[in-house]
C-alpha cells in the first residue's frame, strides 16, 4: 500500500521538457526559437538562434521584465510575454509566432518515465492531479498521449485566478482529489513555487528541472510513495 492517497505533480520542468529552458550545447530555447523561425519561412542559422535567444535571455533579468509576469490569467501571461519580448527587440510577427508555439501545449514532449509512472501510480490506487502556472488549457497534451487515463484533477493558474506558491491554490488540487495535505505528495522542481507546497501542509518532492526527456528521475516519486517497481 503506498504511504500516500495522492500525489500533486508540477508540469513544465516536471513531466514535461520547457520550451524556453537550457539545452546542452545549444541557447536556451533553441529548439523552440529554431522551429519557430523555420515555421514563418525564416532562415534559422546557429548564429541567428544564438542572438534572439542571447535578448531573451538579457531582456528577462531586468527587474521591470521578470516583476511583470503572471500565469493568474491568460491576459495576464500576454502582458508579461509582451513587456519581455519587447524588451528583448523582437519584431512583432516572430513575438506572434514564438507566443503561438510557446502556448501550443501538445509541443512539450513528456519524459519517457512519465507514461510508466503514472500507470503504476494508478495500479496502486494512487490518484493523480496535475497543478500547473500556466496561461491554456494542458489537458489536450493528455488526451493526445493517453496519459489524461492515469490523471484524475487538473488544477491550471489561470482557471482558478491563483498561482503557486498560494497555499489556496494547492488547496484546489486537494479538494479535486478529496485527500489532506498530509494525504498528498507534491511534486515540482522549482523551490519558490512548486515549494510552497510545503507552507499548504503538504509533504514536498523537488526535483532538478527537467531538460531531456530521456532522464528518468521520476522512480523517486514511487519510492517516496512506498511503491516498489
Amino acid at each position: 500500500m503506498s504511504y500516500f492517497k495522492a500525489v500533486l505533480f508540477d508540469w513544465v520542468g516536471t513531466l514535461v521538457v520547457p520550451k524556453w529552458g537550457p539545452i546542452a550545447g545549444r541557447p536556451r530555447g533553441a529548439h523552440w526559437i529554431e522551429g519557430t523561425l523555420l515555421g514563418l519561412g525564416r532562415e534559422a542559422p546557429e548564429t541567428e538562434v544564438r542572438r534572439i535567444s542571447e535578448a531573451l535571455t538579457e531582456a528577462g533579468g531586468r527587474p521591470e521584465v521578470a516583476a511583470g509576469w503572471s500565469d493568474v490569467s491568460a491576459a495576464a501571461h500576454r502582458e508579461g510575454y509582451d513587456t519581455w519580448v519587447r524588451a528583448a527587440g523582437i519584431d512583432p510577427a516572430l513575438a506572434d509566432a514564438l507566443y503561438a508555439t510557446l502556448s501550443d501545449p501538445t509541443g512539450n514532449p513528456f519524459a519517457t518515465d512519465v507514461a510508466p509512472t503514472l500507470a503504476e501510480l494508478k495500479d496502486a490506487g494512487v490518484k493523480v492531479a496535475v497543478i500547473s502556472d500556466i496561461h491554456v488549457d494542458i489537458r489536450p497534451a493528455f488526451e493526445k498521449t493517453g496519459l489524461d487515463a492515469y490523471v484524475d484533477g487538473y488544477a491550471l493558474s489561470f482557471e482558478h485566478g491563483l498561482c503557486k506558491p498560494d497555499p489556496a491554490f494547492f488547496g484546489v488540487a486537494l479538494e479535486q482529489l478529496g485527500v489532506r495535505p498530509d494525504e498528498a505528495l507534491m511534486v515540482g522542481d522549482r523551490s519558490g513555487h512548486d515549494g510552497g507546497g510545503v507552507e499548504a501542509g503538504l509533504p514536498t518532492l523537488l526535483l532538478p528541472p527537467l531538460t531531456r526527456t530521456a532522464e528518468e528521475r521520476l522512480h523517486l516519486v514511487l519510492g517516496a510513495c512506498g511503491i516498489s517497481r
